[in-house]
């Protein structure tokens, strides 16, 4: 890793005033599952030839206890037991829990949106617990700690990655593609080694590799990610997409520290074995923008 440390001091020189503020690394340290996601802006590409990553929902406004539809996934679960038993079905599988009340007008709205997004996301497990139902799901919630509604937490291999409150479908679908992406083209990675093979792999092929480096519970991280999943879908010829969480384990941690990331989300651009520039920030345009500079397309901002 030789060519990686020696082009550690470069970066790019967007006009200040362009670049959207990242999370500092250390503010992370001693946090934990925080509720980063603020913004009402939609994960939209700033393209007209992209579409807006957005699910419609088709069900009818109601409370959760109305809504049915013929093909919903969305497990209820009405006691304590029922709720352990579910994550434990759900292995490493991605379990999302929305905890809802009858008379709830924000639960009304989210949930058919959140059973929209069971019929498209196989991979992921998800649950409704109605808070009001009944003593055993009073019980449940208290358990929980929940005192907001709607709230959503999410699960894997029985622990709690992520929780959120009074959020919207499209942070409801970044959270979803950011904590539960096992189908996508962005290829994870879980270590330093994997770095490495993934630009060995790449030396040759004169593709540039986009390396996303975030954190678990890091809003940007997550308000840019789809974007990073359609980019990846349509590059795919030219450009690798690859993610890291810097805080998974010490091997990721460290590899954030040799790379001289201190704020997150940052994309690292590599090409023949080096690193060639990065980019810190979620501004999905200027991302856009700074892909297309290292594939040789002049770019003005």
């Amino acid at each position: 890793m030789a060519a990686i440390s020696s082009f550690l001091s470069l970066s790019l020189s967007l006009p200040s005033n362009s670049k959207p503020k990242p999370t500092p690394l250390h503010y992370f340290r001693y946090s934990s599952l925080p509720n980063f996601l603020t913004s009402n802006s939609p994960p939209t590409l700033q393209s007209p030839h992209t579409t807006r990553f957005t699910i419609r929902a088709t069900a009818a406004s109601g409370s959760a206890n109305q809504v049915k539809t013929k093909n919903e996934r969305v497990q209820r679960v009405h006691s304590i037991e029922e709720f352990d038993e579910a994550l434990r079905s759900a292995k490493n599988k991605l379990v999302v829990v929305e905890y809802a009340g009858m008379k709830n007008d924000e639960s009304s709205q989210i949930y058919p949106f959140m059973v929209e997004l069971s019929r498209t996301c196989n991979d992921v497990d998800f649950l409704l617990v109605v808070s009001d139902e009944s003593e055993k799901t009073k019980e449940l919630c208290e358990r929980e700690k929940i005192e907001k509604l709607p709230h959503f937490s999410f699960y894997k291999s029985m622990e709690k990655i992520h929780e959120e409150e009074g959020i919207g479908p499209d942070q409801l679908v970044g959270d979803v593609l950011y904590y539960g992406d096992s189908h996508s083209a962005v290829v994870q990675l879980h270590s330093r080694e994997d770095v490495e093979k993934l630009i060995d792999d790449h030396k040759a092929d004169d593709k540039l590799v986009v390396l996303d480096v975030g954190l678990k519970h890091c809003g940007p991280c997550v308000k840019v990610y789809p974007t990073v999943i359609k980019l990846s879908r349509q590059m795919s010829d030219t450009v690798v997409f690859a993610r890291m969480n810097g805080d998974e384990n010490d091997s990721c941690m460290q590899f954030l520290r040799d790379m001289d990331v201190v704020e997150v989300p940052t994309f690292l651009f590599i090409r023949d074995g080096q690193i060639r520039g990065r980019y810190v920030g979620s501004g999905k345009g200027e991302l856009i923008g700074e892909i297309l500079r290292y594939q040789g397309v002049r770019v003005t901002y």
